[in-house]
């Protein structure tokens, strides 16, 4: 039977949820500060090392997210033989690395 997968939710657990939203608060901060600086004429470097930091941020994020959803829902689907997923993590993948 095929199933429309453009609707997939992730149970989180609270602990995670918190975790994942204390991070992008934190990088949405970063961003506020970025665009500051530019509104203040702030010097070229300094934004630069600052955009490296929220670069950063959001690359520790994804590292997060992406280990979390192999641990749960990769690891699942693939006991439960939906093969198609390995597909979908080399996708995910795929646009992590570009």
């Amino acid at each position: 039977m095929d199933t429309c997968d453009c609707h997939k939710t992730k149970q989180r657990s609270e602990e995670e949820y918190k975790r994942l939203i204390n991070r992008l608060n934190r990088i949405e901060g970063q961003i506020r500060g970025i665009r500051g600086m530019v509104e203040r004429s702030a010097y070229c470097p300094d934004i630069l090392a600052q955009v490296a930091a929220a670069n950063a941020a959001l690359n520790a994020f994804s590292k997060e997210l992406l280990a979390a959803h192999i641990r749960t829902c990769v690891a699942r689907d693939i006991r439960e033989g939906r093969d198609a997923t390995i597909d979908e993590l080399v996708t995910t993948l795929q646009k992590l690395m570009k």
